[in-house]
């Protein structure tokens, strides 16, 4: 086990802590499958995050059975080492590893997975799986839950329910556990960086794809496995675009650059946005514009704290944001009707926080018995207001093609949050300073 990963005990002590919410029943996960990129070029791996969150286990071909009121309680089916699979790609875990080093009670090949999956699936009524999958091991083990129900009339035995895995793993990974805020606090320290050494370098006449390779080498120099997502460099009226990933125009003097990139390390990422001038200094209807989106963003940070729920956050972002688009005459007030109304959904349209963890949108329900979440102390996620005015509005040519999004990660704490990804500057002065450093 590497260094930077969740350590043994930590994994050990949350299996635990799945066996007891799934009682006597039994939780199936499938690591995810190898993709093919071209012909027989395959994609970098990157585990289940389930699995992972589970597991540690890093190889694809492997399946997780955690039994909650049986033993062995967790078992592992890998695949065995192989001679010549080692002298091309390396060594696996095999059966012994999977055991020694991954903490396995018992691990067997993944050829007898459906000849040693029967000892446990004819003992329990309630099988856990992570319905979503489609994948070829996902349907091999939809395949033996639905023999062993096969059975149920002639022994007796066997399940009679299949839940989603996610009603238990997704609860438990909406809380981070310490070692876990660890890993996302470097993963998050490894994106300010990227933002800090784009700030520092972005100049007129480079192309986006300059920008992104510098933010995407920080990720790699620091030990990152790479981009959590594809990195948005966007300049000018591309920040209008919310997905924009082309990367490929011009930065011109007098735009704005919008750049949303984060770091996954060890499986956990981060997911951080800064918007700031090509040139030294925000100027005119842009500066009017940042410091618009800046106060909302503040507005809805202050307001987070155990108790609050994102859906009040989000309505603090929009009616900051709304009063500020009213005085710059890019809405017509009142403010209570341009909120009432909606209008504001022409320049920002989509929500201002996301869970964030193992994946960017992480997982954990946003609503709990039809009522939004109450924040709580261990949550993360990310809290991002944006302005975006298409080149095409119809609103004075000063803010024809402003984009503008600014995002921090966020942690609830005790008794209020913190803001996990404040070492990349975001106040105007901050910026500013810089900017003419890097001049």
């Amino acid at each position: 086990m590497a260094a930077h990963d969740v350590p043994a005990t930590a994994l050990a002590a949350r299996r635990e802590r799945v066996r007891a919410a799934i009682g006597d029943g039994v939780l199936l996960l499938a690591a995810a499958p190898e993709r093919v990129r071209s012909n027989d070029v395959h994609y970098p791996y990157r585990q289940d995050s389930d699995f992972g969150y589970v597991t540690g286990f890093p190889e694809a071909d492997a399946v997780c059975l955690l039994a909650g009121g049986a033993e062995p309680a967790y078992v592992l089916f890998v695949e065995p080492n192989d001679e010549q699979r080692t002298i091309w790609v390396g060594a696996r875990a095999g059966t012994e590893g999977a055991v020694e080093r991954y903490g396995a009670d018992a691990a067997y090949p993944l050829a007898d997975l459906e000849k040693e999956l029967a000892r446990w699936l004819g003992k329990t009524e309630r099988v856990y799986l992570a319905l979503a999958r489609e994948d070829a091991l996902a349907a091999r083990l939809l395949a033996a839950v639905r023999r062993a129900q096969a059975e149920r009339p002639r022994s007796g035995r066997g399940p009679v329910a299949i839940h989603d895995a996610g009603s238990v793993l997704h609860e438990l990974r909406l809380v981070k556990e310490p070692d876990e805020l660890a890993l996302m606090r470097q993963a998050i320290d490894i994106a300010c960086e990227a933002h800090r050494e784009a700030m520092r370098a972005a100049r007129p006449g480079m192309r986006e794809y300059e920008v992104q390779a510098l933010v995407d080498y920080t990720f790699r120099r620091r030990g990152a496995a790479g981009p959590a997502y594809p990195s948005i460099v966007a300049g000018g009226a591309n920040a209008t675009i919310l997905h924009y990933i082309d990367n490929t125009a011009p930065l011109a003097a007098g735009d704005l650059l919008l750049i949303d990139a984060g770091a996954e390390f060890a499986g956990y990422c981060a997911d951080v946005t800064r918007t700031f001038p090509v040139g030294a200094r925000f100027e005119g209807a842009r500066r009017a514009c940042y410091e618009a989106v800046l106060a909302a963003q503040q507005a809805a940070i202050a307001a987070a704290r155990p108790g609050a729920t994102l859906d009040e956050l989000h309505a603090i972002a929009v009616r900051t944001l709304t009063e500020r688009l009213v005085d710059l005459r890019l809405l017509e007030g009142p403010v209570d009707d341009a909120v009432a109304q909606e209008t504001y959904k022409r320049f920002y349209m989509h929500r201002t926080s996301h869970w964030l963890g193992r994946d960017v949108h992480d997982v954990g329900r946003y609503r709990v018995d039809d009522a939004p979440r109450r924040l709580a102390p261990g949550m993360v996620f990310t809290v991002e207001p944006g302005l975006y005015v298409p080149g095409t509005a119809e609103v004075p040519a000063e803010f024809r093609g402003i984009g503008i999004r600014i995002e921090d990660d966020v942690l609830i704490t005790d008794d209020g949050c913190e803001v996990l990804s404040a070492a990349a500057p975001k106040t105007t002065a901050d910026v500013e300073a810089l900017r003419a450093a890097a001049a």
